[in-house]
């Protein structure tokens, strides 16, 4: 792809598909590489209490990278700089790119010092269910993972460099390194050392992982840069713009990140393995909230902040890449939920049913990942709606939805997770599954406020109703067929049967789809992102 300093204009659609394809297939390689490495990852620990040190340690320094990394800086530092790009303004935006570097090391420096140092009090508001050497254990790992939070975060500053410069492959794809780092420890480690030391040796490859994701980025970037001429260059407006732009979303992405944690803490009251196996279903969970909602969205940023001309122009422009971005999002996405509800054992036992995971186990991380499917759809939609308020300017309008979203997600969530259970006679275990269902909930409501409140500033969006049971009903004809088929195959081991249902599923999918939605209009959103207008028309 050649790089363009001139932004597409109202007029200049430009490739709508080839962008979110490059990301997409970034995504797609380090997610393989993520669920590789979380069955060896269960393939040693299981449900565990290591297990649930080790996942509820690495959310509190995932929490700094979360505030300050990639949604934030995305949102805040991407419509600034490509907009300085597509005016051919390339000092400026060399200036700006090097004062936000600068700005962002010094404060995340002091705060990665600062969390080492409050671990322990950290622990005791994220986790308080925790207790004795299972304490112990996650106050030393939070420790060791702060510094690899830090870098992370400059990771991210590097992605948005790469993005805004429409370079969306290496920035996706770095963090296999990561993985990888991580699953060679395992691999090397993993009959030599007991459980609890053998987690704090991971967190150790989880920061030297960190220190890989990183230097693969920054030479390319200081290429793009052709010069970095270090600053805070705080005089300059866009380094200004930056940064004013920057709290609302770090407001946003920090009241997103308290729900996180609000669901690990009350996650940690549970039984053990609460905590693991919410963890197991949101690593699938975010697959295709990866691969779909954030490759569109991440694509679509960098052309949506670089409109110009007058503002109904504008206003078209954005409806027209919406709208294509919402439909391809949900031509994905809503298979992905149907296969997670019907045939969530076939995908869990495949990825995580080896050693210390049990079919019991499988069983356990298939309900609480069928019932954080009811919001995903909602999820992957609303990324691309945020989105679209960034590139307009506007950070303020996604955080008060998101506080609204987590207010109502901790209150439900709190009642279904610890007092429903008792209520319909069922373990207090299981709580974790209302708790996964009240969140997507509450992001269905999110998603319908963003949708109505855009509305009412560029025109009417969405993917319309016909579209979308077009699609509901080619996921279940075909989700009907691989259960007949996965109880012919019972007793199978997981992973071929999970290749044969599964291929069944897709193959099913793809045909009734181009069957529903016809062959052009099914071609054109796995290959372009675009719709054809008769099927615009139709849908």
């Amino acid at each position: 792809m050649s790089e363009d300093h001139t932004g597409p204009s109202p007029s200049r659609r430009g490739d709508r598909g080839h962008a979110a394809i490059l990301v997409a297939f970034g995504i797609l390689c380090s997610r393989i590489a993520g669920l590789l490495r979380d069955r060896v990852f269960a393939h040693f620990f299981g449900n565990s209490d290591a297990a649930d040190a080790f996942r509820a340690a690495f959310r509190i320094p995932n929490f700094l990278q979360n505030l300050f990394g990639e949604g934030t800086l995305s949102a805040s530092f991407i419509p600034v700089y490509s907009k300085l790009l597509a005016r051919g303004e390339i000092e400026e935006a060399r200036r700006v790119a090097a004062g936000v570097a600068t700005i962002m090391v010094l404060v995340v420096s002091v705060l990665v010092a600062a969390g080492i140092a409050a671990a322990p009090y950290l622990i005791a508001l994220i986790a308080p269910g925790f207790a004795g050497e299972k304490k112990a254990l996650t106050i030393r790992m939070v420790q060791i993972f702060f510094p690899g939070a830090g870098l992370l975060v400059c990771s991210a500053w590097c992605l948005g460099i790469l993005n805004s410069h429409r370079r969306f492959f290496l920035s996706y794809a770095a963090p296999v390194l990561w993985n990888l780092v991580i699953i060679a420890a395992l691999v090397f480690y993993g009959d030599r050392e007991e459980q609890f030391p053998l987690a704090r040796t991971i967190a150790w490859a989880s920061v030297a992982g960190s220190g890989a994701q990183l230097a693969a980025q920054f030479p390319y970037v200081l290429f793009l840069l052709r010069r970095f001429p270090a600053g805070l260059h705080w005089a300059l407006s866009g380094v200004r713009t930056v940064i004013a732009n920057f709290f609302p979303v770090f407001i946003g992405r920090g009241v997103t990140q308290i729900s996180a944690y609000v669901d690990t803490l009350i996650a940690s009251l549970l039984p053990t393995g609460a905590v693991a196996a919410l963890s197991y279903a949101q690593t699938l969970y975010m697959l295709p909230v990866s691969l779909f909602g954030m490759a569109v969205s991440a694509s679509e940023l960098p052309a949506l902040s670089s409109a110009v001309g007058a503002k109904e122009e504008i206003a078209g422009y954005l409806r027209g890449r919406l709208g294509n971005g919402l439909k391809r999002i949900a031509f994905f996405v809503i298979p992905s939920v149907t296969a997670f509800v019907a045939l969530g054992d076939v995908v869990v036992a495949a990825l995580y049913q080896t050693g210390r995971f049990t079919r019991q186990d499988v069983v356990y991380v298939w309900a609480v990942l069928a019932g954080a499917s009811v919001g995903l759809l909602a999820t992957t939609l609303g990324r691309l709606y945020s989105s679209t308020y960034y590139a307009l300017g506007d950070t303020r309008t996604p955080l008060r939805y998101a506080v609204l979203r987590v207010v109502v997600a901790a209150s439900l969530g709190y009642f279904s997770a610890l007092y429903l259970p008792g209520l319909v006679g069922l373990e207090a275990r299981w709580g974790i599954v209302g708790l996964a269902v009240s969140t997507g909930l509450a992001g269905w409501l999110e998603f319908s406020l963003l949708r109505l409140s855009l509305a009412r500033r560029i025109g009417r969006t969405g993917i319309g109703r016909s579209f979308a049971g077009r699609l509901w009903l080619a996921a279940g004809s075909s989700a009907a067929a691989a259960l007949a088929l996965e109880w012919l195959v019972r007793g199978w081991h997981p992973v071929p049967a999970a290749v044969l249902i599964l291929g069944v599923f897709g193959i099913g999918y793809m045909g009734a789809a181009a069957l529903l939605l016809g062959s052009q209009a099914t071609r054109s959103l796995l290959l372009r992102g675009t719709v054809p207008p008769a099927a615009r028309e139709r849908s």
